[in-house]
Order: C-alpha cells, then sequence, then structure tokens
C-alpha cells in the first residue's frame, strides 16, 4: 500500500467517512458517481470497482462492456456540504479495462496522453479558467424563459441579491475542498456570475472544473436557486465562457516569457499562439460542442467570433494579457472561445495539441489584431486574413471531421464516437421547430 492510500484510509477513519463516491466523467462531460463503502475502498484502489461501460455514453461497445474504474488516492476530498454526523469523500477515478490497460475513450486519459507528449517535449501545461454561469429562479418549467435571480450587472455591488450569500457560501465550500479561488464577481448579464479558480496543472484544473460544477449547482438549490452552465440561455444577455489562460513550464520556468521580446512573449509563446489560431476551427466542436454553443459565438458580448489574436484585445480569439515586467512567471495568453459547459478534459487536451503543433512545426505568428474585430466589415477582416469560427455545431463538426490533429489527440474511439453523437444533437436540432419560428411565419406564411 503506497503512502498516499495509507493516508486516505487514515483520514477516512479519523473523520469517520462512511461513504466514498467514486467520480469519473464520460465523453460529453457529464460527471458519473457510485458510492462505496469505506471498507471497500482499499480493495477498490488496488482492484478497481467494476461496471458496465455500455450503459456510458462513449465509453465502450456492447460487445466490450465490462470496464473498471480506479480510484486516483490523491484526488481524495470530504464533500463539506453533506451531513457532517456522516461523512462523505469523493474521488476521482481513471476508467481501465479488465486486464489494467487504460481505456482510451476515458477523457481523463486522453488529457493525460496529451500532458504526456508535452512532457516529452519538457513542458507542464498550466491552466486558469474564469467560469461564467448562471443563477435562475427555481420556477420555470419546459418551454418557459428562466428569470434571472437577479438583475445586477458587471461588477455590481449588491447588499440584497441572493448570489452575494450564494457566492460567499460556494467559495467557502471550494475552499474547504482545496479548490483555490482567486476571484469572484457578478458577471454581465442578470443572474449571471464569474468564480475564477486559482491556475493549476492541466489535470489537477479539469478535475476542479468538474468539482466546481457539482458545488455551483449544490450551493444553488440550498439558497433556492438554479444553476446553469448552459452557453447561451437567455436570448437578450451574454453567453457563459470559460475563458481560459495557458502556460507552458520548463521546470520553474515559464517557457512562454522573454523580457526581451514584445509583450514579453517569447518564441514558444508565439509559436503555441500560432498553432491555436492555424487549429481553432477545426477543434471548436470539442471546446464548444453544443448547438447551443454557437449563439454565444454570435457576434459580440466578449465572445470571439473571429480566428485572430491580440494583446489586451478582448474581440479577438486569443489575449496576451498584459503581466508586470517584474512578474514573468505569470506570462500566459488568454483563449476566450471555451465553453464552461465543455468537457474539461477533451478541452484542454485539444488546445494543447494545438500549441504544441505550433511549436513542433514553427508556425509563424500573424500579425496581432489592434481594432475591435467586431467592428470591421467582412471585406476588411478578409484583406487582413481574419477568418470566423464555425457559425454552427454542424459547421464545427464537419470541420473537425476532416482533423488529424483532433483525430490523434482524443483517439480513434472518442473521436468516432464524439462526431457521430454530435451530429445526431445536430440533426434533431435542425428538425426542431422553434417558438421564435413559429411567432414569426405562422400567421404571415
Amino acid at each position: 500500500m503506497d503512502k498516499q492510500t495509507e493516508f486516505v484510509l487514515r483520514t477516512m477513519e479519523e473523520r469517520d467517512v462512511r461513504f466514498v463516491r467514486l467520480w469519473f466523467t464520460d465523453v460529453l462531460g457529464f460527471l458519473k458517481s457510485v458510492s462505496i463503502a469505506p471498507a471497500e475502498l482499499e480493495a477498490a484502489v488496488g482492484e478497481g470497482i467494476g461496471f458496465d461501460g455500455s450503459s456510458i455514453q462513449g465509453l465502450e461497445r456492447v460487445y466490450e462492456s465490462d470496464m473498471v474504474a480506479h480510484p486516483d488516492p490523491s484526488t481524495f476530498q470530504l464533500l463539506p456540504w453533506r451531513d457532517t454526523t456522516q461523512a462523505t469523500a469523493r474521488m476521482f477515478c481513471d476508467i481501465r479495462l479488465p486486464d489494467g490497460s487504460p481505456s482510451f475513450a476515458d477523457p481523463r486519459y486522453v488529457l493525460k496522453r496529451a500532458l504526456g507528449k508535452a512532457a516529452d517535449l519538457g513542458f507542464t501545461f498550466y491552466t486558469h479558467p474564469e467560469i461564467e454561469f448562471y443563477l435562475f429562479k427555481p420556477t420555470f418549467g419546459p418551454g418557459q424563459v428562466p428569470t434571472p435571480a437577479d438583475q445586477s450587472g458587471y461588477f455590481d455591488h449588491t447588499t440584497t441579491s441572493p448570489a452575494v450569500d450564494f457566492r460567499r457560501h460556494a467559495i467557502t465550500v471550494l475552499e474547504q475542498m482545496g479548490l483555490s479561488v482567486e476571484f469572484s464577481h457578478h458577471e454581465a448579464g442578470p443572474g449571471q456570475q464569474e468564480i475564477d479558480l486559482r491556475y493549476a496543472d492541466a489535470l489537477t484544473m479539469a478535475d476542479a472544473i468538474m468539482t466546481f460544477r457539482i458545488v455551483v449547482k449544490e450551493m444553488a438549490v440550498m439558497h433556492n436557486l438554479f444553476a446553469s452552465f448552459m452557453p447561451k440561455p437567455l436570448t437578450d444577455a451574454p453567453g457563459s465562457g470559460m475563458h481560459t489562460h495557458v502556460s507552458l513550464f520548463e521546470g520553474d520556468q515559464n517557457a512562454f516569457y522573454d523580457a526581451s521580446a514584445e509583450y514579453n512573449l517569447s518564441k514558444v509563446g508565439r509559436q503555441f499562439i500560432a498553432g491555436v489560431l492555424r487549429h481553432a476551427a477545426e477543434i471548436t466542436a470539442v471546446t464548444n460542442p453544443w448547438v447551443n454553443s454557437y449563439k454565444r459565438l454570435v457576434q459580440g458580448g466578449e465572445a470571439p467570433s473571429y480566428i485572430c489574436w491580440g494583446q489586451s484585445n478582448r474581440s479577438a480569439l486569443v489575449r496576451v494579457p498584459m503581466c508586470k515586467p517584474s512578474k514573468g512567471a505569470s506570462t500566459r495568453i488568454e483563449v476566450r472561445s471555451i465553453d464552461s459547459a465543455a468537457n474539461p478534459y477533451l478541452a484542454f487536451a485539444v488546445v494543447l495539441a494545438a500549441g504544441l503543433a505550433g511549436i513542433e512545426n514553427d508556425y509563424e505568428l500573424p500579425e496581432g489584431a489592434q481594432d475591435d474585430v467586431w467592428s470591421l466589415t467582412d471585406r476588411q477582416r478578409r484583406a487582413l486574413g481574419i477568418k470566423p469560427l464555425p457559425k454552427s455545431l454542424g459547421n464545427a463538426i464537419s470541420l473537425m471531421e476532416d482533423s488529424q490533429l483532433v483525430a490523434d489527440v482524443l483517439g480513434e474511439h472518442v473521436f468516432e464516437f464524439f462526431l457521430r453523437n454530435k451530429k445526431a444533437e445536430y440533426e434533431a436540432y435542425r428538425r426542431h421547430v422553434s417558438e421564435w419560428e413559429l411567432e414569426k411565419f405562422l400567421p404571415a406564411l
């Protein structure tokens, strides 16, 4: 038994843990959970817990259904919102086949493979997400427009909004679970919130994001609210994204930092941006995987619509934040397209793969966009070589389908399942007759 497992078992005994929830994520990014008794944990860590993979979205085909969830002891945390007299803990799992080999359909393993490639090149990949979401009153049903929890706006300081107590409670729980929160505030939309997690390596952060979503939803219920990470829940309000700051480190040195370069951005950093830009269109189906995602990416609302980069340019897909000269370690880039509802394991994997492609193939970074890209005409954007992001999930799927980079990073199984599932979602969306269409066309045609 390793020291990490010993620590977990000792902690469980000291804290009188009665239930252990084993968590893992399906290909679409939905959290799955199975509870075991504390007495079973040691065997679970050593041998895993078997389950029917054919019943989980994207994990396995029916004739290969036997799967095994192996808890990762380093992810052990108590769930502070559960009954303290019967403490509950959680651990993330790696999904394997019965012979002990990794499942290529496990999103966590997809990210681990991508991080392994970065490590082979001498890099560690760090991420820092700004996670947006909406709080609604829990008084809506099918076909009804949800009512925001408040009518506040960007950075508003209020004393009566239910979101104030909610954020305080949610941040307390996140900190109790070891998830460091850097900032929190009210966002631009009514009822819209943002909570930023402090940077960590990408695997730790992907686990943290899955935990974050559960904490936010649980705390919302406790405050008689409903939380949603839907990319664009309100027609006339901004969508919810997950602007993600990323950087590569070589040991203790930030590989993106060069004190003598423009914006203090090193050659490696410029190549990484060039890779993200060149492959942006083909990875968008992964970073923005829902039909609703493309209503967020409509022009305006601080969501990118075009493939370009800029220094402190919030209309760009990739932004280079300003850093103090004395803080070279904080040099980073911000990828602004990712949805709060994306599968973080897959989204981080494809962004990393695109950036590494830029480094390995010495991509040249185009000129940065100095203007508000949304305010330019189509002709002006074409003259500047600025191409649009996919305008629909269908468009994004077509581009992904032809992408060797995405096929390589996701692996054959996840790649094929993801495409098949998203094609079905888009076809169902195309068939659906919306309320807007009925209101506009039924009386007139």
